[in-house]
């Protein structure tokens, strides 16, 4: 049976990837705004990435995830370079929001 729930656990884990993956503002724009082609508070940089915090909180609840699942998920590193560049800020609703869902989810695994 244990081989069913990792079985379910992974399609759980790479369904959420994919719906993160697919609004990353980090995999098309960031560059631009490193090569200063974009400025980390551009319009429309600014309304991807909130789509993006917004969508990355929804995948957090999927079901069938597991904690180490969850530390896969861990928007930290993502969040860490979207502050650096300036386009994010620590105090940023979304992003306390995020970090708040991310927690959450940790703790109610904890016990699996």
């Amino acid at each position: 049976m244990q081989h069913s729930f990792s079985t379910s656990s992974e399609q759980a884990l790479q369904g959420a990837i994919s719906t993160i993956s697919q609004s990353d503002p980090l995999i098309k724009l960031l560059q631009q705004v490193r090569f200063g082609r974009m400025k980390p508070t551009d319009v429309g940089l600014r309304a991807v990435t909130e789509s993006w915090l917004e969508i990355y909180e929804n995948a957090l609840s999927t079901a069938g995830l597991s904690q180490s699942d969850f530390r896969r998920l861990n928007p930290a590193p993502r969040l860490e370079v979207l502050i650096e560049v300036g386009v994010l800020t620590d105090d940023h609703p979304g992003v306390m929001s995020l970090k708040a869902s991310y927690d959450r989810a940790l703790v109610r695994t904890a016990g699996e």
